[in-house]
């Protein structure tokens, strides 16, 4: 009875908008605004509409730009990043874990319990959690810092339905949504900062390794176990709902995307091939507001 009743308030709701649209109509048609509204966007229309053919060559050049960016490091005007993930979800998955999500001036930590083929997501909790300007622009160290006792604090109010297997350390996914040269699935250098940070002595250094010594330095006992930015979490979480998710975008603050690519297709890649045969690619325009 309950999805009849949502039902008949969602069709009752559409054909109410349905009438008050043409009632605007009407009086716009009667007052002569009508025709000018249209003319507008007709104009619009066509001043911003771009030819097939244009996006064809678009298309194109950027083909060119990604293959010379897997194929060397500098070689391209977009920066073709190697993430290391060569596995993506399944939704076979199960067991308590973590993720902390740092992009902008807030950062989220989250603990889900994920139940396998059946259960799905059992139980989530997250919490978001405000950047002090003042540590934007200070030590890496005081920020590190700043972001473990957070995290501490979460770790802490894990009550019942979370569950950690039996002699297994937490384990942290890491979404850091900052421009880094991956050195392994859960390492990686920052290449610069953006969205307001500006923390030198941070630049350079493996942003995994700043994180777990302040984890260690206030004792929680949690592992890094694979860093990110936002594309391919975006795009794992894709793929945990539907294994046919090939490929990320992010057009926020920065413009990035992230998509699966045959790892025999990246020629600046020099470890042995995943047995996946596949490579999640990370591509980043370079373009933040």
């Amino acid at each position: 009875m309950g999805k009849v009743t949502v039902a008949a308030t969602v069709v009752c709701a559409a054909a109410v908008c349905a009438a008050a649209a043409l009632v605007v109509r009407r009086r716009m048609k009667s007052t002569g605004r009508w025709a000018r509204a249209v003319a507008i966007l007709k104009e619009m229309e066509e001043k911003c509409g771009t030819p097939i053919g244009k996006l064809r060559q678009v298309a194109d050049a950027m083909t060119v730009e990604m293959h010379a960016g897997l194929a060397s490091e500098g070689g391209s005007k977009l920066k073709m990043l190697i993430s290391y993930v060569d596995n993506l979800p399944t939704g076979d998955e199960k067991g308590l874990f973590y993720a902390l999500d740092l992009g902008g001036t807030n950062f989220r930590v989250l603990r889900v319990q994920l139940g396998g083929r059946e259960g799905r997501v059992v139980k989530q909790e997250f919490e978001e959690v405000s950047i002090p300007p003042h540590l934007m622009t200070g030590s890496s160290h005081e920020l590190f810092d700043y972001i473990a006792a957070a995290l501490a604090k979460f770790v802490a109010t894990e009550g019942e339905g979370f569950h950690v297997s039996p002699g297994r350390q937490r384990e942290l996914g890491f979404t850091f949504s900052f421009p880094v040269r991956q050195t392994s699935i859960a390492s990686g250098d920052l290449i610069k900062w953006t969205k307001g940070f500006s923390i030198e002595d941070t630049v350079g250094e493996d942003v995994v390794g700043e994180l777990t010594k302040a984890m260690e330095r206030i004792g929680l006992d949690m592992r890094v176990a694979a860093l990110v930015n936002d594309t391919i979490g975006t795009l794992a979480g894709g793929r945990y709902h539907n294994k046919d998710a090939i490929a990320a975008v992010i057009l926020g603050t920065g413009t990035n995307a992230a998509y699966v690519e045959r790892a025999h297709a990246i020629p600046k890649w020099h470890g042995l091939l995943p047995k996946s045969g596949e490579m999640v690619s990370k591509l980043s325009a370079d373009i933040h507001i």
